[in-house]
């Protein structure tokens, strides 16, 4: 690789990097935000929390990597060409090749890490929060024992505890249960403890009473000595664990487990998320061909034109959007399997021909010309609303 080819592919790539790391903090935020309640409503820890949302990195990883390598390319061209860089390596002599190989090396890197995060690291990591996540469901002992707090076990059923006792049982005991349709039952203990008897987790209430209201409002009272709640249909974490096909491994994806559950109930899944791995690491460099397309060549800082990253984007996220829309529809039907592959391939073939017949890819001109109406308008509107709401400026410094 020449030295001026090595200059434009490191340029790149900083840029890429800083756009996937902002990129990705952003959407692990909310990804991680969106799971912290059942995280802290279950007693864990900041690590536990920390370590899921590590976890759901790699599955953020091959959405947004192909964008960065968009914006990476597009900005970095934009660039070169405002210093006037691609006119002079043009008036050079050089080949185009020499600004369009650093991206397609950047994009071909790009393609490979996102295979592999997403066909090896990525299985491993959702399943890894599939346990976790049944672990902080199924951990009652850290639930329960929370003191002063109410803490919902279940849809229906609610647990607090006053006190835990120096020698570790419990005191004052309150267990609302609504599971049962009309019925609300209501227990309440002095004292008790959680135990395990064969394998099953139980909580022992003593001397207490059962508050049992039916749907005509009846209220019937019963104490009792000792009673015992099980809650191993709670704590037995293999039976919140749940794996689906986008958990699976490339590997289990093609050739399934005939007795699985979640394959008898839509083996179409399993067919749509096979292809969908097949395919959806050619995103980077297609979007690297589209960001090619559009800025790849040295243009006139007097044309008016929209800015070509958000020209880039604005592609991008179309061809993006009809492939998750492909997706979407193939998990159901077999018919929209092949525009997995229709898509990017249609796409790249597109950006390539714009290559090689020297055609810009622009966004269509009414389009542009209607954004920049709507903005000229919001932006009148905007002034006229603040003349009417401050009244303008004289130049003596009063209102006119």
């Amino acid at each position: 690789m020449k030295i001026l080819e090595r200059y434009i592919l490191r340029r790149t790539f900083v840029v890429a990097l800083a756009a996937l790391f902002w990129t990705l903090a952003v959407v692990w935020t909310v990804q991680a935000l969106s799971r912290i309640n059942l995280v802290t409503d279950s007693g864990q820890s900041a690590l536990a929390f920390f370590h899921l949302a590590t976890l759901v990195l790699p599955s953020i990883i091959p959405v947004v990597l192909p964008f960065a390598v968009a914006i990476g390319i597009s900005q970095t061209l934009t660039m070169m060409n405002s210093d006037s860089e691609l006119a002079v390596i043009s008036a050079a002599g050089s080949s185009r090749m020499t600004t369009i190989r650093p991206a397609l090396v950047l994009a071909l890197g790009a393609c490979l890490t996102s295979f592999f995060v997403q066909n090896v690291i990525d299985p491993g990591a959702r399943l890894g929060v599939r346990t976790l996540l049944a672990q902080a469901s199924a951990d009652l002992l850290s639930t329960v024992i929370t003191e002063g707090t109410f803490r919902k076990v279940s849809d229906g059923l609610y647990v607090q505890v006053g006190e835990r006792l120096p020698d570790g049982r419990l005191g004052g005991i309150f267990v609302a249960d609504s599971r049962q349709k009309d019925v609300d039952l209501a227990y309440y203990a002095k004292e008790g403890a959680l135990t395990n008897r064969n394998g099953r987790a139980m909580l022992v209430m003593n001397d207490g009473v059962v508050h049992r209201k039916t749907p005509a409002g009846e209220v019937s009272v019963i104490r009792f000595t000792s009673y015992v709640f099980d809650l191993s249909v709670f704590t037995s974490a293999s039976q919140h664990l749940v794996i689906y096909a986008k958990d699976r491994s490339l590997a289990y994806l093609a050739d399934p487990d005939p007795n699985d559950p979640f394959f008898k109930a839509n083996p179409q899944e399993f067919n749509s998320i096979f292809h969908q791995r097949l395919t959806e690491w050619l995103y980077p460099l297609v979007f690297a061909l589209i960001a090619l397309a559009v800025a790849g060549d040295a243009r006139s800082h007097r044309e008016a034109r929209v800015h070509p990253m958000i020209t880039a984007l604005t592609i991008a996220l179309i061809v993006r959007w009809i492939s998750f829309f492909a997706a979407g529809k193939a998990e159901t039907d077999a018919n929209y399997v092949p525009l997995l592959y229709v898509i990017p391939l249609v796409a790249a073939g597109l950006s390539v021909w714009c290559l090689a017949t020297n055609r810009p890819m622009e966004l269509p001109v009414n389009w542009t010309d209607r954004a920049a109406t709507l903005l000229r308008q919001v932006g009148e509107r905007l002034t006229v609303l603040r003349l009417r709401l401050f009244g303008a400026s004289s130049p003596g410094g009063g209102s006119a």
